[in-house]
C-alpha cells in the first residue's frame, strides 16, 4: 500500500551488490584497483565505515530482499549446507519462505517497475525465482555461483537443472561473449530502456556474481594488473593500511588483527607459487575492475535518460573477502580437485580465462579485510563489516564518512520509506508474515537524526555455528576452536577494532549481558546453534547423513 504522505516524485532505486568483495576493494576505501565509476560515487555520496552483512551471500541478500534476520527468511543456512535434520525446521527451507514479503512485491504493489539481473541465490527453481517475488523483469542466475563466462567445465558437471532464468522460463543457451559482469549489466540497461514511455520510478538490482571464485576476467583486465601484486599479500595489506588512515576510514591507532591461516609465508613458497598467488591476485583486482566498467555503463544510461538525479544508488557487498582455500575443504576439496585437475586448464598463463578455475585463498582476503578479523563465513568483523556507501542527491551527507551502525536489514525500510509504501507489519495476501526488523535510514540520510538504530538495540549474527551479538561498541564473538578455544569473547569495537583484546574475563558483567541478549535473539528467530559448514565438516561428520560429495562424484566416474 502507497502512504497518503507520498511525494508526487518518488525516487527510482539502483541497489549494487558484489559478491566477496573485501572491505578496501573499491579506490575509495583505499585500494590501488582502478575503479574511478564506483569511486564518483562514493565520494559524492556517503561511505559507510560501520555498515554490515551476514557472514555469507544468500543470507545477506535474504535480509536485504526481506528487511528482517535470514533465519526467519528462510535461509537459515545456505542451502549448499541443508542437511536433512534441518527438515521442518522454520527458518531453514533453503530460499525465501511464505513467511516473509519482500521489498519487491511491495515496491510493485506501491507502483514502481521492478527490475532484477544477476545473482539471486534465493531458490532455484521458477516457483522460487525472482518472478515470483515481486519483480516484474529479470534475468537471473538463480544458484550461488558459476563459470563467469558461461558454461565452464563445473557448470557441466554439477547442475542438475538450468541455472539461469529469464522471468519465468529458463535459459540454456547463452551468447558466445557472455561474461558475467557485462552481461548482467547490459540486461538491466534493456529493462530500464525498455518501456521508455512509462513513468513510473523504478527499483533496479544489479547483483554481480563477481568477484567470487572462480576468478575469471577478460584478458586486457587482467594485463593492467600484471606485476602489481608481485610483492606478495602482506605488503598489499600494509598499503591498504596506509591508505585506509589516510582517507579517514580507520582512526590512525587502529591496530589490524593478525593474519590467520595456516598457508606458508610469502617467502616460503617457491617461484613458481608466488607467482601463481600473484596471478590470481592480478585475475581478482581485473574482475573489480570489470565490475567498475559495468557500474559505469549502467549509470551513464541513466544520465542519458534523465533519471540519474533522481536515482539514490545503493552499493555494498554481501559479505567479506572469500579467504577459503577450497581445495582443502575436508568434505568437498577432493572433489573440486579432482574435476579441476581432469577438466580445467590452470596454467600461469590461462589463469583467469575461460577454462580455468582458480581462487586466492586467506592470505590475500585478508589483505583486504584488514584492519578487521578474518574473512567471509565468520561472525567476526571481516566476515560482516563491508565496503558500501550510498549515493543520494536529495539527501544532506554527499562527500562525507559516515560512521553510523546499520546492517543489511536497513536497506528494505529505507526504500519503502523514499517510496512512500509502507510495510503491511504481520499479515499480507492472507498470510501471517514477520514485520521488520531493520530501521530506515532516511532520517539519518536527510541530517534529521544522527543514529539508526537507538542505542542500546542489539543485534545478532549466526551462521555454521559461528556468532556474535553485539549492543553498541560491545560486541561477543564465539567462533569454534577460536586461537585453539571454544569459548565466547567479548570487544569493544569503539577501541579495538582488529577485534584483538578480550575483555570476557574483565568485564564479566557486560558479556553475561550480552549472552542474555543472545538467547533472546536465537528464541526469537529460531537460530539452531550447531550448524556446520561444508567448509569444516569432514566425511566421518556426513556418515549416515547427507553428503553433498554424492551429488557431483556419479558424474565423474
Amino acid at each position: 500500500m502507497t502512504d497518503s504522505s507520498t511525494p508526487s516524485k518518488r525516487p527510482n532505486f539502483l541497489v549494487v551488490v558484489v559478491d566477496d568483495m573485501g572491505f578496501s576493494d573499491l579506490g575509495a576505501f583505499g585500494s590501488e584497483i582502478e575503479t574511478p565509476h564506483l569511486d564518483a560515487l562514493a565520494l559524492g555520496g556517503v561511505r559507510l565505515t560501520d555498515f554490515h552483512s551476514a557472514p555469507a551471500c544468500s543470507p545477506t541478500r535474504a535480509m536485504l530482499m526481506t528487511g528482517t534476520d535470514h533465519h526467519i527468511a528462510g535461509i537459515g543456512t545456505m542451502v549448499e549446507c541443508l542437511r536433512p535434520d534441518f527438515a521442518g525446521a522454520p527458518g531453514y527451507e533453503g530460499y525465501l519462505n511464505d513467511r516473509v514479503v519482500t521489498v519487491a512485491e511491495l515496491l510493485r504493489e506501491g507502483g514502481y517497475r521492478t527490475l532484477l539481473s544477476g545473482k539471486w541465490h534465493l531458490g532455484d527453481t521458477l516457483e522460487r525465482a525472482p518472478v515470483a517475488r515481486g519483480f516484474e523483469r529479470s534475468f537471473a542466475l538463480l544458484p550461488g555461483g558459476a563459470d563467469h563466462f558461461g558454461g565452464g567445465p563445473l557448470d557441466r558437471i554439477t547442475p542438475h537443472k538450468p541455472i539461469y532464468a529469464e522471468d519465468d522460463r529458463y535459459v540454456t543457451e547463452l551468447p558466445e561473449d557472455f561474461y558475467s559482469s557485462d552481461y548482467f549489466a547490459s540486461r538491466l540497461i534493456d529493462f530500464l530502456d525498455e518501456k521508455p514511455e512509462d513513468d513510473r520510478p523504478f527499483f533496479a538490482y544489479l547483483a554481480f556474481s563477481a568477484p567470487h571464485w572462480p576468478l575469471q576476467a577478460p584478458d586486457a583486465e587482467i594485463a593492467k594488473y600484471r606485476g602489481v601484486y608481485d610483492g606478495g599479500p602482506d605488503v598489499l595489506r600494509s598499503r591498504r593500511l596506509e591508505r585506509l588512515r589516510a582517507l579517514g576510514l580507520v582512526s590512525p591507532d587502529t591496530v589490524p588483527h593478525p593474519v590467520v591461516t595456516e598457508e606458508p609465508e610469502w617467502t616460503d613458497l617457491s617461484d613458481e607459487a608466488r607467482a601463481a598467488s600473484a596471478r590470481s591476485m592480478e585475475v581478482y583486482a581485473a574482475m573489480v575492475d570489470r565490475i567498475d566498467q559495468n557500474v559505469g555503463r549502467v549509470v551513464e544510461a541513466l544520465k542519458r535518460s534523465g533519471r540519474f538525479e533522481d536515482t539514490l544508488i545503493l552499493f555494498l557487498s554481501d559479505n567479506g573477502a572469500e579467504g577459503a582455500i577450497v581445495e582443502a575443504m575436508p568434505i568437498m576439496g577432493p572433489v573440486f580437485a579432482k574435476i579441476i585437475a581432469q577438466h580445467c586448464d590452470n596454467s600461469l598463463d590461462n589463469m583467469g580465462r575461460p577454462g580455468s578455475y582458480v581462487w586466492y585463498g586467506p592470505r590475500w582476503a585478508q589483505a583486504a579485510t584488514a584492519p578487521s578479523r578474518l574473512v567471509k563465513t565468520y561472525t567476526t568483523e571481516g566476515g560482516i563489516r563491508v565496503p558500501a556507501f550510498i549515493h543520494y542527491p536529495a539527501g544532506r551527507r554527499g562527500g562525507t564518512i559516515g560512521t553510523v551502525f546499520a546492517t543489511a536489514m536497513d536497506v528494505a525500510p529505507t526504500l519503502l520509506d523514499l517510496a512512500g509504501v509502507r510495510h503491511p507489519g504481520t499479515w499480507w495476501r492472507g498470510r501471517e508474515i514477520f514485520d521488520l526488523r531493520g530501521r530506515s535510514l532516511v532520517p539519518w540520510l536527510t541530517g534529521q537524526s544522527e543514529i539508526v538504530h537507538p542505542p542500546g538495540t542489539s543485534t545478532g549474527w549466526e551462521l555454521f555455528g559461528r556468532r556474535a551479538i553485539r549492543k553498541d561498541d560491545w560486541k561477543a564473538v564465539y567462533v569454534p576452536d577460536a586461537e585453539g578455544a571454544s569459548r565466547w569473547q567479548l570487544y569493544d569495537l569503539s577501541r579495538d577494532r582488529g577485534e584483538i583484546d578480550d575483555l570476557s574475563e574483565s568485564n564479566p558483567d557486560i558479556l553475561s549481558e550480552l549472552l542474555g541478549l543472545w538467547r533472546g535473539y536465537v528464541e526469537e528467530f529460531g537460530v539452531i546453534e550447531e550448524a556446520i559448514s561444508i567448509f569444516d565438516a569432514d566425511a566421518a561428520y556426513w556418515e549416515g547423513s547427507w553428503n553433498p560429495r554424492r551429488a557431483i562424484e556419479p558424474a565423474l566416474d
